[in-house]
């Protein structure tokens, strides 16, 4: 029988309030939790570091960052995964849900090929041991896309799809309803004007045959299996009316305060994204999280593009101790309720032993010192 881990004089981070005290792990789990400091020769003095559950990460690009580290460039799939996987859990990311667009419309086709390898290297090193977080996927469903249906259908045998979200890239809607804002990103490509307005008559023809059949068979796909879907980019009220209406129950980075709101009065849970928060605005020039976390409207953060943003955002230097709960809470406990893990996402005895060592050290941000899955040192 292996030897019961004990984590003492450590900052224990509860659903409630932080607790100097010691934790004890054994099988994977967390056994005990206790105020009184461990004197046992085997006890880890954690020098009154902060312990806190594994963070659950249920949104990061972070894989299509490795698979195309730069325009035109792919890296091997494998040893992006593996990348990939390692910052992850360098961040504190225990679970961690790799973002995976089914479809393109039209100026990104690169994201097929990694949605394509990002399912192969998932069923591959999954079962192998070898990494470090635990992923499930979250299928991103283009829904102006001519061929979303059909790589849906191609990747419909894949284990561990968590969540799905139904998304609208389409100029003049969602992230992208400044059409201004549009032309410039794409500008950058480069692509002149006469090109781009070209574009977007195309994307929103597209939207217009396209749209409707998709979000039907993306609704389908996820109640036939039992999975969680979330709505992506709102904008309106009316938008999360539609959502609501058909059964989605997650509102993920809505761009406006009023979006925000009208999710929050019908009960969907709300994820934004961490970024944003550490940064202070959004990139995009959409609402800034920090607005909507003031008023009560964020239940998740997800790292988006960033992971180290995941655990920066949850805990600022400047923050108090009798905050912490409720901002760890963002990145852990929420997230885990949202995609239905009840088995983690916080201290408490029978739960999965998925921790991070943490140390907080003047203005800087958050330092972590050691990470455990099931109770595995794995960083």
């Amino acid at each position: 029988m292996s030897q019961d881990q004990i984590f003492t004089n450590a900052h224990l981070v509860l659903d409630e309030h932080v607790m100097l005290g010691t934790l004890v792990v054994g099988g994977g789990r967390i056994r005990a939790i206790d105020s009184r400091r461990s004197h046992l020769p085997a006890a880890m003095d954690c020098g009154r570091d902060w312990l806190i559950p594994g963070l659950i990460d249920l949104h990061t690009d972070n894989l299509e960052r490795q698979c195309q580290p730069r325009t035109g460039v792919r890296w091997p799939a494998g040893s992006a995964y593996i990348a990939h996987d390692a910052q992850c859990v360098a961040a504190g990311i225990t679970t961690v849900l790799d973002a995976l667009c089914v479809g393109d419309i039209g100026y990104e086709p690169g994201r097929i090929e990694t949605l394509r390898q990002g399912v192969a290297m998932a069923a591959a090193l999954a079962p192998s041991g070898l990494l470090k977080a635990e992923h499930a996927l979250h299928l991103r469903c283009e829904l102006a896309a001519p061929d979303m249906q059909a790589l849906l259908a191609e990747v419909a045998g894949a284990g561990g799809i968590q969540l799905i979200s139904v998304m609208d890239h389409t100029p003049g809607f969602g992230q992208y309803a400044d059409l201004e804002r549009f032309r410039a990103l794409r500008r950058k490509d480069p692509m002149a004007d006469a090109e781009v307005d070209a574009l977007i008559e195309t994307l929103q023809g597209r939207r217009a045959r396209f749209r409707a059949a998709n979000r039907a068979h993306a609704l389908d796909f996820a109640a036939r299996r039992g999975i969680a879907v979330a709505s992506h980019d709102d904008a309106t009220e009316a938008e999360i009316v539609e959502n609501h209406a058909d059964g989605i129950a997650i509102a993920e980075f809505p761009v406006t305060r009023d979006a925000a709101a009208a999710a929050r009065a019908r009960g969907m849970g709300i994820i934004a994204g961490a970024p944003n928060l550490v940064r202070g605005f959004s990139h995009y020039g959409n609402i800034a999280v920090a607005s909507l976390l003031a008023a009560g409207l964020i239940d998740a953060l997800a790292s988006d593009y960033v992971p180290a943003s995941l655990l920066e955002a949850a805990l600022p230097a400047t923050l108090a101790t009798a905050d912490v709960p409720a901002r760890i809470a963002l990145v852990a406990r929420h997230p885990a309720r949202l995609a239905g893990l009840a088995d983690r996402g916080r201290l408490a005895p029978g739960l999965r032993a998925d921790l991070v060592r943490v140390h907080r050290h003047d203005a800087l941000p958050p330092i972590i010192r050691a990470v455990w899955r099931e109770g595995c040192r794995v960083g």
